[in-house]
């Protein structure tokens, strides 16, 4: 097995495309430029037939495959251009009028060419056409195409996500009026008819806390006009914005919250009354405009019922947590061919750095959350569309977003930093991808909700409320009833494993006193669930012939994330040396090499 499928396979393509010493020193590793980052990914292209119908993934594979070529290619290319070269504000037009205009380098606009209009991420699960498929897609497709677009370019894909569910806002709660005037052209591909949106909710009083937002909603006949202002607004400059404003004579906190929709343009052409007072100088995710506006009258329209805008916004957490993941899961899975390319091609005391112990250690250090995350990612797709109609499966997610959101962003920050120690001094250098993948990483960590509050959603909402865990638990025991082949000894860790993260999470949601580990609990529910789906979908494949290292996965994350902190025999350990050499192989792993190191 020698297809670029396989990490390891990595050393080939790249060796391939760089073999002209012209080009490189021979004493530096190249990087993963021009490889195409679906074809390689083995983990992603055999889970897919678990995960997504098979008419589907046919149809899809050839994009999916155009998308990864660009990923590695021309859109990465483009990407660096657009993060260094940062959108400007110009405030004021020739005459003298105040009239912000975000100025973006062309690299950005052809970016967004590509999602919005070559592929229609925004519009896919909406409307029936996009890439010539019939019907409107499921969740999984958009999200596999987030997962790849994420491996070249992070911050574009908050505008893709934005006009995504806020398109799905304006359709489950607009006027038919509204929804005549602005639906089409908010899941159109053509760029000239696009319209982009927003989701202002950052005030300077409510950042996490969104029912302290101040912003001011006064009726004015059949509308609304904002007042004040709001403090992190990303994509700034788009066409339409969704908000949270609070209006006059409303109760406090989120209760009194209502929904609007705010256009950048009235209907006879001027500009609507707010002001875009700057740009925000953030530390990544530098190529797409965030800012500060300050509303003066600005007209707005009703969404919904006003007592329940905070309760219609938070409708689309679950879709915008599992974005972050995809996009979490998509740049480990980038920093993870970094760093064995890296590590392939770099040789330190005489041997390449993949041979020493402890890079072979750290490699896997990486390996192990970047799976988990694409697991989480399939898992979370697919219960995202039976929750639409099924409310145990709306259960499911309830319980699974906060901790996906939590766990999957907090490992991104760790699997860019190793990745970029991998390549050593080099790494840190902005000639390289490492530095910018770190930096990206770590807003992962802010947008929607940061590590606190969603592991108090997860543990004292999710759990203490609604006992979402439960069905949680439910839904992966039969699973897990289902892949026969799982060894037992693995099969008894794992149901260990579940119950004692819901008892950990049940005990702490019912005293306040224990909130300070709402995390732990968070992070062991991840832990577990993802140990789980790893060795269903090891089993799954190791079943019919394939590839069963996902077992082995599964075994590593049961041993470095949910056992007992305790002094060990190292000799115990030794299990995992042969572990390394096989996960670290081009070839694939059979059930019965699987099943012998899972039997003790």
């Amino acid at each position: 097995m020698n297809d670029m499928t396989s990490p390891v396979a990595l050393a080939d393509a790249t060796s391939s495309q760089r073999a002209d010493s012209a080009h490189r020193s021979r004493h530096l590793a190249p990087d993963c430029r021009g490889l195409n980052y679906y074809d390689i990914d083995q983990s992603l292209r055999s889970l897919l037939p678990l995960y997504m119908d098979g008419a589907l993934l046919e149809h899809l594979t050839p994009h999916m495959s155009e998308l990864g070529e660009l990923a590695g290619g021309h859109l990465g290319e483009l990407s660096d251009l657009a993060e260094r070269h940062t959108p400007t504000l110009q405030t004021r037009d020739r005459f003298g009028r105040d009239d912000e205009r975000v100025e973006f380098h062309p690299a950005y606009k052809e970016m967004e060419s590509i999602a919005f209009g070559r592929f229609g991420i925004h519009a896919m699960t909406h409307k029936p056409g996009v890439l010539g498929w019939p019907q409107a897609m499921p969740p999984i497709a958009k999200y596999v195409f987030h997962y790849l677009f994420a491996q070249a370019e992070f911050g574009l894909l908050c505008p893709v996500n934005l006009t995504d569910s806020s398109s799905e806002l304006v359709h489950r709660f607009g006027s038919d009026a509204i929804k005549a005037k602005y639906l089409n052209n908010m899941w159109s591909q053509d760029m000239d008819q696009l319209t982009k949106c927003a989701q202002f909710m950052t005030e300077k009083a409510g950042g996490s806390d969104v029912g302290a937002a101040e912003l001011t909603a006064v009726r004015d006949g059949d509308h609304w006009r904002l007042h004040g202002e709001k403090w992190f607004c990303s994509n700034v400059d788009a066409e339409l914005a969704v908000l949270l404003a609070r209006p006059v004579d409303a109760g406090a906190g989120g209760k009194g919250l209502g929904l609007f929709l705010m256009p950048k343009t009235l209907d006879d052409g001027s500009r609507n009354g707010y002001r875009i007072m700057r740009l925000k100088d953030k530390l990544g995710s530098k190529g797409m405009a965030s800012g500060e506006i300050v509303f003066d009258g600005a007209l707005a329209y009703q969404l919904g019922d006003l007592d329940q805008g905070l309760k219609q916004m938070l409708g689309m957490v679950n879709s915008s947590r599992i974005s972050h993941l995809t996009r979490a899961a998509g740049m480990m899975r980038r920093c993870l061919n970094e760093a064995m390319v890296a590590s392939q091609h770099r040789d330190a005391f005489g041997k390449a750095v993949i041979e020493h112990p402890l890079m072979r250690r750290q490699l896997l250090k990486l390996m192990v959350p970047t799976e988990q995350a694409l697991s989480a990612l399939l898992y979370a797709s697919c219960v995202s569309e039976l929750a639409s109609s099924d409310k145990h499966y709306e259960q499911v997610l309830r319980m699974l977003t906060p901790i996906v959101k939590f766990r999957a962003c907090r490992d991104n920050v760790t699997v860019a930093t190793g990745a970029m120690e991998a390549r050593g001094g080099n790494g840190y250098i902005e000639d390289w991808p490492n530095a910018r993948l770190v930096r990206d990483a770590h807003l992962g960590l802010l947008w929607e909700g940061t590590s606190n509050i969603n592991a108090l959603d997860a543990v004292q909402r999710a759990v203490g409320k609604v006992g979402a865990h439960r069905a949680l638990r439910d839904d992966l025991t039969q699973r897990l009833d289902k892949a026969e082949a799982i060894p037992a000894p693995l099969r008894s860790r794992l149901d260990g494993a579940i119950a004692e993260a819901c008892r950990l999470a049940e005990e702490i949601a019912a005293s306040p006193k224990l909130e300070r580990f709402c995390r732990v609990a968070a992070g062991q529910l991840y832990h577990a669930s993802t140990a789980a789906l790893l060795a269903v979908e090891g089993a799954t494949l190791g079943q019919s012939g394939g590839d069963a290292r996902r077992l082995l996965l599964s075994r590593l994350v049961l041993e470095h994330h949910l056992q007992p902190s305790q002094t060990q025999d190292l000799h115990s350990l030794s299990w995992e040396d042969e572990v390394t050499d096989l996960l670290l192989a081009d070839e694939p792993v059979s059930l019965a090499q699987a099943g012998a190191l899972l039997a003790d």
